[in-house]
């Protein structure tokens, strides 16, 4: 078979795999994500009458680990933990109905140990979005139950924390005064000032904050008929009985489905709807993950790159307004900085440039500011990390593959850093991933290799070959995990399209043909 036959028989089977995925796009828009524990958990507390509320106590005490916790490692076990155990003790102080109180039991004292010895202790959070206030309230939630079981003390917060802030928040709430769309998202940590808050106003989906806990928490125990209700009713539905963390998610998901897809060079027809939706998206502000959030850089210069590697650039004039200094902020006033956002600007302003050159002029030292300061978040050890998402390994491709592409001669040496921390940290099964090996960061890891300088590298063309066996064995398997909100999550079309998009790149550099029939990733 000639080397022309055997790329065009890898390009057919991406192809096919990527018409699918976009496919799956337009059939279920507000987007693919996996359920949560932390949002299932409060809509169990908050909102009972909803439709799968057994399926959702069944997940929890199902999820729970054998140590008694919920969610992964490193300190990311806390929300999700508190929140499961919250909702459990709920669940047991209504005598809710077809469950099995004995098993509820258990789960709860299971939790409560071990909160008690995680709280003794130094615990060293995360990053996540609002972590600050849902802590203190499902602490304070936690200990208004303890009163009434003997032989258990108030939790403490953890080091650091108070309640200041949260009270602060239910304050602004109760005050009637406009709620920022950010504090939204995590409305339910105001408890029951939350209920029918005057100043807040369901989406015209019926979301608030694109969140079914903080949906639940504004309907505050009514059960009355309307869109917020019926958006619930339409969630719940559609997973199941649990309910992931955030959606809708329309213009996050089809801006990092596409763009991971044609940079890696898959062939993809996209329907002219979905590139006029983006377009009409991207407004003054920029552009919101979905309905019910605020504009963000992120989701705002994902869909910029998007556009121009479509050949449909749109004017990235709507990202000035989260510059900040040398860098972007994900929203103006933001606590924190991310790197990866900063990488996506790049690739934003620097695509843009490369499909309008006689706009150079107005973004080219903007290009060379973000460029530095990203290469100045660089870790000793060549790679980044990021407050988005738990794996080094996201924000390594984010920040290499942009500063490879747009971040000129002086970003040689961080990149290639970058490409030789991978290869020192790949496990022996071909594998890549912060707590163990996952088809997502090995991904990643293999696009770092093969999409920047010197990807035909034999010792990186061998890494990525030994990546994509184990892509193909684990083809099917779950993916944990491991995006940041207010509990872990997995956007599984995005994580999907980067897989696909990995494949494709290491049978095109060995010019090696899919297996018949491709595989189900």
């Amino acid at each position: 078979m000639s080397n022309a036959s055997v790329t065009a028989g890898a390009t057919t089977d991406a192809a096919a795999l990527a018409a699918e995925l976009i496919d799956s796009l337009m059939l279920r828009p507000w987007g693919q994500v996996s359920p949560s524990v932390y949002e299932t958990g409060r809509v169990v507390a908050l909102a009972p009458w909803l439709t799968g509320h057994r399926e959702r106590i069944e997940y929890l005490t199902g999820t729970q680990r054998q140590d008694g916790a919920w969610g992964a490692p490193d300190g990311y076990g806390l929300v999700p933990t508190l929140s499961a155990t919250e909702a459990i003790l709920t669940a047991l102080a209504r005598q809710d109905p077809d469950t099995d109180p004995d098993r509820l039991t258990q789960t709860a004292e299971r939790g409560l140990r071990l909160l008690a010895t995680w709280l003794r202790e130094p615990v060293d959070l995360p990053d996540m979005p609002a972590i600050e206030h849902i802590v203190p309230s499902l602490v304070a939630l936690i200990n208004r139950h303890l009163q009434n079981l003997p032989g258990h003390a108030p939790l403490p917060l953890p080091g650091g924390m108070s309640y200041d802030g949260l009270q602060r928040v239910v304050s602004w709430i109760g005050s009637g005064n406009e709620i920022p769309e950010k504090l939204l998202h995590a409305l339910e940590v105001a408890g029951d000032h939350a209920g029918g808050a005057p100043s807040v106003r369901p989406a015209a989906i019926g979301t608030i904050g694109a969140s079914p806990a903080a949906t639940a928490a504004w309907l505050g125990g009514r059960e009355a008929d309307g869109p917020a209700r019926d958006h619930l009713e339409a969630v719940v539905r559609r997973h199941g009985g649990p309910v992931p963390v955030g959606l809708p998610i329309t213009v996050f998901e089809r801006s990092w489905v596409l763009s991971w897809l044609v940079r890696a060079g898959v062939p993809v027809e996209v329907p002219p709807e979905m590139v006029a939706d983006l377009r009409a998206a991207i407004g003054p502000a920029g552009t919101p993950a979905g309905p019910g959030l605020p504009a963000d850089a992120d989701t705002t210069s994902v869909a910029l790159y998007a556009l121009a590697l479509l050949e449909a650039p749109c004017e990235p004039e709507s990202l000035w307004r989260f510059r900040s200094g040398a860098h972007f902020s994900t929203w103006p006033a933001e606590q924190g900085v991310s790197v990866s956002v900063n990488a996506h600007v790049l690739d934003a302003f620097g695509q843009y440039v490369a499909r309008r050159p006689a706009a150079a002029p107005l973004y080219e030292q903007t290009i060379r500011e973000v460029s530095a300061w990203v290469r100045e978040q660089q870790r000793a050890d060549g790679s980044w990390m990021d407050r988005w998402h738990a794996s080094p390994y996201y924000a390594t491709a984010s920040c290499a593959l942009a500063l490879g592409s747009f971040g000129g001669d002086a970003s040689d040496e961080p990149v290639r850093l970058a490409v030789e921390w991978v290869l020192d940290t790949q496990r022996p099964d071909g594998s890549w991933g912060r707590w163990d090996g996952t088809a997502e960061e090995t991904a990643y890891a293999m696009q770092t290799l093969l999409l920047t300088a010197g990807r035909t590298d034999p010792r990186r063309l061998r890494a990525a070959a030994a990546g994509e066996e184990y892509l193909m064995r684990s083809a099917g398997r779950e993916h944990p995990p491991l995006w940041h909100d207010k509990d872990l999550y997995a956007p599984l079309a995005i994580t999907r399209a980067a897989v696909i998009a990995a494949v494709h790149l290491s049978r095109r550099a060995r010019g090696r043909p899919w297996p018949p029939g491709g595989a189900p990733f």
